[in-house]
């Protein structure tokens, strides 16, 4: 666990032992989230001009084995000059999140610093630093390098599940062959896009049921154990990989806890798809179901919780839509979560007007969503975008899923 301490005019040493971020679980002792190896987190107040910062490096001695985070502006620069003088390492961390660099992911993994100091209010608040050090810290990386989900990346997915054609492409080949698809999907687009272009598979871990089912809620849970398979191929590959939930008569959070072990797996995000989220009297294909917003933000900050408590790389949380009544009150969706990416996943068929009317309306009923994905239906649209003309739907959509 990190202790957090913010700093004023000088830099202080902290004598706290290894600890993690407040309210934070310890990280389990596996491969994928080793211990986080740091004794302690600075501060230091924007407030620092670099003579009062040089000072404060020149007054108190620098802990063995500490880092300097330094954004590497020119207001830092004499601050960043005693630090090195003082024997601190420093590492510049463009935008302030060391999350999102390589080149840091790696040099504080390797180094396991003793105490890390931070220059400058681009690092955020206490325990947004805290959370994305201790990430850092582990090294583990997402596919196209870094800890974040954006920016600089965009995402092309199959949907379906394992075994199953009549649900989407995913389903259609055994595992290797769908791993190649999903290349095979991406391939076009990366030459249309400056960004790192990931292959993507959007399993559907509970699918929407036409009977009740053993526990009388219109889902059928596919067991860990099955999904595994895929899972593991597609991170082997490099994939990224999203796990999707159509929960019938229960609840989206009771559903998503059923799958924490692979969520907590640092390249597997999560789907909530509220037409498949029944009311206590209705069937599915009878009605098209709807989720509130406070369930949905229930299930953030649960997927937060689960991120921040192992360290894990930023997630990707992904709601479908295809009206505004899917998610009444969905302008007061909760994107405020360090450890996610909230993505609605405008899921209109048929005719391109009509799909690209219903992307409008679903960008004006949420306009604090910064991400975006657009479905490509293989039958059901007339006709299907091809990758050029999905690239030219504005804004380019961060995610694109074939079903």
């Amino acid at each position: 666990m990190l202790a957090l301490v913010r700093g004023a005019s000088t830099v202080l040493v902290t004598t706290a032992s290894t600890a993690g971020a407040s309210g934070a679980e310890p990280a389990p002792a596996a491969s994928a989230n080793p211990p986080n190896p740091i004794g302690g987190v600075r501060h230091a107040s924007e407030s620092l001009v670099p003579r009062r910062a040089v000072l404060g490096f020149r007054q108190a001695s620098a802990p063995a084995g500490a880092v300097l985070l330094a954004s590497g502006d020119a207001a830092q620069l004499a601050a960043i000059a005693s630090a090195r003088a003082a024997g601190v390492s420093v590492l510049v961390v463009p935008g302030g999140d060391p999350r999102s660099t390589p080149g840091v992911i790696d040099a504080l993994a390797r180094s396991a610093p003793s105490s890390v100091l931070a220059l400058g209010a681009d690092f955020g608040t206490d325990g947004v630093l805290a959370g994305r050090v201790a990430t850092a810290a582990t090294g583990v990386q997402l596919p196209g390098g870094g800890q974040t989900i954006e920016p600089g990346k965009r995402y092309v997915a199959l949907y379906g599940t394992p075994g199953s054609p009549s649900l989407g492409l995913l389903g259609e080949q055994d595992v290797p062959a769908t791993i190649a698809r999903a290349d095979a999907m991406a391939a076009p687009y990366r030459a249309l896009t400056p960004d790192v272009v990931i292959p993507t598979v959007e399993i559907i871990a509970t699918v929407a049921s036409g009977g009740p089912g053993a526990d009388g809620n219109y889902s059928n849970e596919r067991p860990v154990a099955s999904l595994r398979p895929l899972v593991d191929a597609a991170r082997a590959a490099g994939d990224y990989v999203v796990l999707d939930l159509q929960p019938g008569r229960t609840d989206f959070l009771t559903q998503a806890r059923q799958y924490t072990e692979l969520l907590a797996l640092p390249d597997v995000g999560l789907a909530l798809d509220p037409e498949w989220r029944l009311g206590p009297d209705q069937v599915h294909l009878r009605q098209i179901g709807s989720v509130s917003v406070d369930e949905v933000n229930g299930v953030a900050a649960w997927l937060a919780d689960l991120t921040r408590a192992r360290a894990l790389p930023q997630k990707l949380l992904v709601v479908h839509e295809f009206s505004v009544g899917m998610v009444p009150g969905i302008d007061r969706l909760d994107t405020s979560h360090d450890e996610l990416a909230v993505l609605i996943h405008v899921d209109g068929q048929g005719a391109q007007p009509d799909k690209a009317g219903t992307w409008a309306t679903l960008r004006a009923s949420a306009p604090q969503v910064r991400w975006w994905g657009w479905k490509n239906f293989v039958d059901e649209d007339h006709p299907m975008l091809d990758p050029t003309q999905t690239c030219q739907v504005q804004p380019t959509p961060d995610l694109v899923t074939y079903q």
